[in-house]
């Protein structure tokens, strides 16, 4: 669903030359994203905390086993997989680096095989190719129906990687696949508002990768 700008931020279509009334509204909005934001982390912590640790130490096993993360996901999402691979490689001195790299940041390959083979392979192949039983397969998608993102889930499934998934909505097709055990573990962010959906994934992936860092004995 597309939303307007309008719709989300009435206030500044509202027509009023009044600055102090704008200003409140603003600030009543803001807050109002901020209690929704907090409502929802707290939503996914609740139904999900024991399977974040149980996910976390499934993860730490295959690093312990030279295992990496391959990240990857469509638009916000592809930025959301490479900071997770930056997060993973580049932790500052505290933490311990992991191998990891996203799918997406390989213009070359990914453009490549979106013009040869179709969109809808564009991660499955580089996981086919390179990706180890070792290996973490950690995918995002806010609606939980991405094709290319599922076909990756499915080819890292098939090659025994650990499988981890990102929604939003009910889960969409990711959901789907997790009842067919395609995917190891699922979080849904319960949520119809897609900045809530990605706020709430980046905050799931970083308790994950601090339980994972945990788990490897750092700090």
């Amino acid at each position: 669903m597309v939303m307007s700008i309008e719709s989300l931020y009435p206030f500044l279509h509202s027509g009023s030359a009044d600055l102090d009334s704008l200003l409140a509204d603003v600030a009543r909005s803001t807050a109002e994203k901020v209690d929704e934001i907090g409502r929802l982390r707290r939503e996914v912590v609740a139904a999900d905390d024991a399977r974040m640790a149980a996910c976390a130490t499934a993860m730490a096993e295959r690093f312990e086993r030279g295992g990496r993360l391959m990240a990857f996901g469509n638009g916000g999402s592809s930025t959301d997989a490479a900071a997770v691979a930056a997060l993973c490689v580049d932790p500052g001195p505290a933490w311990r680096p992991l191998p990891a790299l996203a799918l997406a940041a390989d213009v070359a390959t990914l453009t490549a095989l979106a013009n040869d083979v179709g969109f809808e392979n564009v991660f499955a192949r580089p996981v086919a190719a390179a990706g180890r039983p070792d290996d973490i397969a950690l995918a995002l998608s806010t609606s939980g129906g991405s094709a290319n993102v599922l076909r990756g889930l499915a080819v890292a499934h098939e090659r025994g990687l650990l499988t981890v998934g990102l929604a939003g909505y009910s889960g969409g097709s990711m959901a789907e696949a997790a009842a067919r055990g395609e995917i190891d573990y699922l979080f849904v962010m319960p949520s119809a508002s897609v900045h809530r959906i990605q706020e709430a994934q980046t905050t799931t992936y970083h308790v994950l990768w601090e339980l994972v860092q945990r788990a490897l004995g750092r700090p």
